[in-house]
């Protein structure tokens, strides 16, 4: 039966497989009472006679290489900071989509658009949602439309008296 342990634990567990062999233990004797592997034991053993005590210590798990270099990165902010109309783009906002075709078209690497931003998050650019509204709106002319117009192109509900006390 092999016992589950969390990764920071296994320093532990290689500290104590290494003390059990050096007290003269066999590597079968060591995974039955850590409840590990035998392969475990050898790989733990083998790293440390040839590393000493640095290959015991818990490291957390590196992922995959980045694939575009730091200059990469810069040279893509400049290459955004053009805007879209510059890269053939219709109309000026930047998708995900977009930006993998940008990233591609200019160093031959493609992401999955949804490790898209997190790219850009990188170089710190954030997820902008666009406004709705806009920004030359006359907040004073839209509450009068509300209040005059509005009123006059509602329906009433059918059957309803056409008095205005009803309403």
């Amino acid at each position: 039966m092999e016992a589950k342990y969390k990764p920071k634990d296994y320093e532990v567990l290689r500290r104590r497989c290494v003390a059990l062999w050096q007290e003269g233990w066999k590597q079968k004797a060591i995974a039955a009472a850590l409840g590990l592997t035998q392969g475990g034991v050898s790989r733990t053993l083998t790293k440390f006679k040839q590393q000493g005590e640095s290959a015991l210590l818990y490291r957390k798990p590196t992922g995959a290489p980045t694939r575009l270099t730091k200059e990469q990165l810069t040279h893509l902010v400049e290459e955004l900071e053009k805007g879209t109309l510059h890269h053939g783009f219709a109309g000026e906002v930047w998708t995900r989509k977009r930006i993998n075709a940008v990233i591609e078209q200019h160093f031959g690497v493609s992401y999955n658009v949804s490790q898209v931003g997190r790219i850009l998050k990188k170089v710190g650019w954030s997820w902008q949602k666009p406004q709705k509204k806009a920004r030359q709106q006359n907040p004073q002319a839209v509450q009068d439309w509300r209040d005059e117009r509005l009123p006059a192109l509602k329906k009433s509900p059918a059957g309803a008296p056409s008095d205005p006390l009803y309403r």
